[in-house]
């Protein structure tokens, strides 16, 4: 037994499942050869290198997978290639995911877009357009003052000021959208003018200027009608969204990609990345070792940063089978591995973590997993884990949201890709599943 609070402490926060590993991170592993040969770096990269236009290229995958890990290492990459690259996570501080429209995007990559390159593009055509519409929006900046005699600091710190009320202020921010939705195509065009003056001034020799915008796929699905806010941002406004003249990378909504509008977006944004899960087991629900091996890599590595001299399987874990087991609980989903194993220390007071507190933490996060599931989805959960497939059926999408189905992908004996489905391994010990199991015909 190792009672060591401090040494628990730092095991608990090492497994923070909410921070995107930087690039070159030494905590990294290299799931590409077990999620199906997903290679960002490929894939994205090379398309945004090799094209004489600009890219708008959309990155799916389920939340929590490894995204924002995966692009953070894609901007390595395309700075060390002669890219100015900015990456900001959309929801941190300007759109709700709770409701987001496009407008909040576009505001979104110009509040972004004018921190980043002030120092080295002219601000003014932005500021013009924004002080011609000042007299409308003064109210919903919630200042007094007038945009005129501000200094370009605090002009650029009124549309900062803007974009915050648009997503900490909701009764402000429909107001907002209603003011700016008109003029969204001339903002457009005095960001290009900015965008284009950045590009001639770009630093260390870079020659090319890309922006992702990470975490959109967050965003909840709001329906409205017939249609739904995915497809009003992705589909009804692609071409403003690939209007901003650089390359460019949104995060989208898995569900969206495999809704009624899948082919449109192949249509509009070329073939779409999407993320799967790293296969710890196969479609006939064998281990599949290669996965589970780098499944117990990512704890090892995180691990062996605090306590290096000690053993995984037994004394951070009482067993092998403890450990396999929690890692197959996960699924192959990065965060829940994370979740499942922070929560595993919380319920440890000296190692190595029992049997107990990994049951106990799969306990507590099936239970989660059985609040998220409707009454009338317990039947396409049975279905999807009998076939492996998913049906071409709005009704799946919000289970893909949720993460209760997940994607895998492997290469066959032909060399043929192959795409699978099942539910999240924690469902399948739901009293309700099962009874749905039983029912099937």
């Amino acid at each position: 037994m190792f009672n060591n609070p401090d040494l628990l402490t730092e095991l608990y926060n090492a497994f923070n499942p909410f921070e995107p590993l930087p690039a070159d991170d030494t905590r990294y592993v290299d799931c590409q050869d077990v999620r199906g040969d997903a290679d960002i770096l490929q894939e994205l990269g090379n398309r945004m290198r090799l094209a004489n236009t600009n890219t708008c290229q959309l990155y799916s995958g389920h939340r929590g997978a490894g995204k924002s890990t995966e692009l953070l290492k894609l901007k390595k990459y395309l700075e060390n290639r002669q890219f100015y690259v900015v990456y900001f996570a959309a929801d941190e501080e300007d759109i709700d995911s709770e409701d987001a429209q496009y407008t909040d995007i576009l505001l979104a990559c110009t509040r972004r877009l004018l921190k980043d390159l002030k120092e080295i593009a002219n601000p003014r055509p932005i500021l013009n357009w924004l002080k011609n519409l000042w007299g409308e929006l003064k109210d919903l900046a919630q200042t007094p003052i007038e945009f005129e005699s501000m200094a370009v600091e605090a002009q650029i710190a009124q549309f900062a000021k803007l974009t915050a009320n648009l997503r900490a202020v909701p009764q402000l921010r429909q107001q907002i959208r209603q003011k700016i939705d008109p003029h969204t195509v001339t903002l457009i065009q005095v960001l290009n003018e900015f965008l284009k003056d950045a590009k001639q001034n770009l630093p260390n020799g870079c020659n090319k200027l890309a922006v992702i915008v990470d975490n959109l796929d967050r965003m909840v699905l709001v329906k409205d009608g017939d249609s739904t806010n995915y497809e009003e941002v992705f589909v009804d406004r692609s071409g403003q969204l690939k209007g901003l003249d650089c390359h460019l990378i949104y995060t989208a909504p898995i569900s969206l990609l495999y809704s009624k509008r899948g082919t449109d977006i192949r249509d509009i944004y070329g073939e779409c990345l999407i993320l799967p899960m790293i296969m710890v087991k196969t479609p006939d629900g064998e281990t599949y070792q290669p996965g589970l091996k780098k499944v117990k890599e990512v704890i090892s590595k995180r691990v062996r940063q605090i306590a290096p001299e000690l053993s995984l399987e037994k004394d951070i874990f009482d067993s092998p089978n403890t450990l396999e087991r929690l890692c197959l609980m996960s699924g192959g989903h990065v965060r829940n591995l994370l979740l499942l194993t922070q929560d595993a220390i919380g319920r440890t007071e000296e190692l190595p973590i029992t049997e107990n507190a990994v049951r106990r933490a799969i306990t507590q996060a099936r239970d989660t997993y059985r609040r998220t599931v409707e009454n009338s989805q317990w039947s396409l959960l049975a279905e999807v884990s009998r076939s492996k497939k998913l049906p071409g059926d709005d009704l799946y999408r919000s289970l893909m949201y949720n993460r209760c189905l997940l994607e895998y992908k492997y290469f066959d004996d032909e060399g043929e890709m192959q795409r699978w489905y099942d539910i999240h391994p924690l469902i399948a010990g739901i009293a309700e599943f099962k009874e749905a199991v039983a029912k099937l015909p």
